[in-house]
């Protein structure tokens, strides 16, 4: 992609995963057997041919950088640009919705300053999708657009908090820009911004300097208040988003991937999803072993029955152990006639023979990191 780098957001924090963003912002929360929620992000703006790539990281950055390294799985251990680890600001700063708090970017505005690169790709990191950038690039040079917001189509079902919204006139110029508070009750649902966008980097450059005092304000913010001063135009994407910001939707986008069709658009096309290698031996499966409509990992060994559920690498399931809609994360261990439904295992848990877990599908039960039971 030609005169693009790209900034990722993966210093969002939440309450609402029940301990699995505890320790670990939520894009470090592995997802779908063998990936971290950011690789989606960070695969997606790769494959649009971008080499230069900074992400932000929270207080809390040990689980990112452990996963991240150098950027080799992505491509991006090179001496020409490449993965750039760049320090959020002060934890809690900006509270809690703040999407592109311009004070992460003021406090690494050598990133932006070094490079010149005409246009800067910026999105959050605690989304689901797989994204080409290239067609929304090319909108964005074609219009001489000064911002361009990467927009869903109108959408009138589901939970529609915390979206943001767009009204757009013929030309896919932005005239308005509206919260879910700012809707109108039996108002249609309008295009909702799914927190990607593209912007001039020397307009970003004086922004940082325009809002350097303000504390966090966010990029969103300043938009829509200068609407009539600056060239906002909107462009849609057709890949599926899939928003993480509670418990019920980690659960919820991790079960969709069960469904092949879905599961083919996400992982399956000629865009892939990269992540870190690890050189584990082949899932062993015992002739007690019964599997259906799951997704298991190498270097697992499954001796009991599982159904509906994604199984992260190094699981173990002993003879007589029954695991229906579950998410297992990496090195948990299931002794013998465990039963467990509806429940998602951090890393490392150790379920004793006989034990039963149970949840439900509207509140999954989760099990901490380490946790004996």
């Amino acid at each position: 992609m030609s005169k693009a780098i790209g900034i990722i957001y993966a210093n969002s924090a939440t309450e609402n995963l029940q301990g699995l963003a505890l320790k670990r912002p939520i894009a470090a929360v592995p997802f779908g057997g063998r990936y971290r929620i950011l690789d989606f992000a960070l695969s997606s703006m790769v494959n649009s041919g971008i080499r230069t790539i900074g992400v932000f990281t929270p207080h809390h950055y040990r689980p990112l950088l452990d996963h991240l390294g150098a950027g080799k799985a992505w491509f991006l251990d090179r001496k020409d640009g490449g993965l750039f680890i760049l320090p959020g600001a002060i934890h809690g700063l900006g509270g809690k919705n703040h999407t592109f708090c311009v004070k992460d970017l003021q406090n690494n505005i050598e990133y932006l300053e070094k490079d010149y690169a005409e246009n800067v790709i910026i999105t959050s990191g605690e989304q689901i999708f797989n994204i080409n950038f290239k067609n929304a690039l090319e909108f964005h040079n074609h219009t001489q657009a000064d911002v361009t917001l990467i927009y869903k189509g109108i959408d009138n079902s589901g939970d529609q908090t915390d979206k943001i919204f767009l009204q757009m006139d013929e030309g896919q110029k932005v005239t308005n820009i509206l919260n879910s508070k700012s809707l109108e009750k039996g108002m249609l649902v309008k295009p909702h911004f799914v927190n990607m966008l593209i912007i001039r980097r020397q307009l970003l450059l004086e922004i940082i300097e325009k809002y350097s005092s303000v504390g966090c304000i966010d990029l969103m913010d300043i938009f829509s208040t200068n609407l009539e001063v600056l060239k906002i135009y909107g462009t849609p994407t057709c890949s599926l988003i899939g928003r993480i910001r509670t418990l019920k939707d980690y659960f919820d986008r991790s079960m969709d991937l069960l469904d092949l069709e879905i599961r083919g658009k996400l992982l399956l096309g000629a865009d892939q999803i990269h992540t870190k290698i690890k050189d584990n031996p082949p899932t062993q499966y015992t002739t007690h072993a019964k599997v259906s409509n799951s997704l298991i990992a190498s270097g697992c060994s499954i001796s009991g029955e599982i159904v509906n559920s994604i199984i992260f690498r190094g699981v173990i399931v002993e003879q007589g152990c029954r695991i229906r809609n579950c998410i297992i994360l990496p090195k948990c261990h299931i002794q013998a006639r465990g039963q467990i439904d509806y429940a998602i295992l951090d890393k490392s848990v150790m379920v004793n023979g006989e034990n039963v877990l149970k949840g439900s599908l509207n509140n999954p039960l989760v099990v901490l990191k380490r946790t004996v039971i």
